[in-house]
């Protein structure tokens, strides 16, 4: 091999090393990027998912306060509905210990909400919790009736209004009734109310992990990972962090 062949073999070689050297770099640079990036995109997904879900619940709440205005102000009373639907009326030994499913409320309302789907969450569809025994109730009798994954808590029992447990529950009750039953519970876990703003209609379910009685496989676990939505008899729509329920 000649003098002129061998140095332009070694400048060839060493110009290869230099590309492979900047390819390494490049990779680095381009994983540090991802490693940057990934997060906020998965913080962006979070938040449109939770955007459809506020959308959802703003229907709903719609829905209560149409009609609540074609019936003089009252909340409907379909306790007999509640227990029909299939699975029926169960409160859970763990958690919750009432029946808070909203089935009911999506046949009740279907001429002001014809839109069956609103009232489950599209990341409830696809997630364990969403799934959950506690978390699904069908909307109607029939086998393949639409899903209702959203929880009422003011609706949640069927016991009979003598009841003190029934301060809080609003079958039947008149709006302003409802709220002033509400502030005279004075339930801790429901914190102060000051008016329909503080008074919560539907929210997606949750599970705290400062609960003992919640099976292991939901501790912790919500909907919307640390927090959940949620829409209140004003009509407004509200995403709540809670650190009781870090988990999707």
């Amino acid at each position: 091999m000649s003098f002129a062949t061998s140095s332009r073999k070694r400048r060839n070689d060493e110009g290869l090393g230099f590309t492979l050297i900047e390819l390494l770099v490049v990779i680095a640079i381009i994983a540090i990027l991802a490693a940057l990036l990934l997060p906020a995109l998965g913080r962006a997904k979070q938040k449109g998912q939770q955007a459809v879900c506020l959308s959802n619940l703003k229907q709903t709440g719609l829905a209560f306060q149409m009609y609540l205005n074609d019936s003089a102000d009252h909340f409907p009373d379909r306790r007999d509905l509640k227990s029909s639907l299939p699975g029926g009326y169960h409160p859970w030994t763990s958690w919750p210990p009432s029946d808070p499913r909203a089935g009911w409320a999506a046949t009740n309302f279907q001429n002001y909400c014809p839109n069956l789907k609103v009232w489950s969450c599209p990341t409830a569809v696809n997630s364990g919790t969403g799934n959950a025994v506690q978390s699904v109730q069908s909307t109607s009798s029939d086998t393949n009736g639409p899903l209702c994954r959203y929880w009422a808590w003011r609706f949640d029992r069927t016991n009979d209004f003598s009841d003190p447990v029934m301060l809080e529950v609003f079958w039947g009750k008149s709006s302003s009734q409802a709220v002033a039953d509400l502030q005279a519970a004075n339930d801790p876990i429901v914190g102060p109310i000051s008016g329909p703003v503080d008074v919560e209609l539907a929210v997606d379910p949750y599970y705290p992990k400062t609960t003992p009685t919640v099976a292991p496989e939901l501790k912790g676990r919500t909907i919307h990972a640390g927090g959940r939505c949620r829409v209140f008899l004003d009509g407004h729509t509200q995403f709540i962090i809670d650190p009781r329920t870090p988990l999707p």
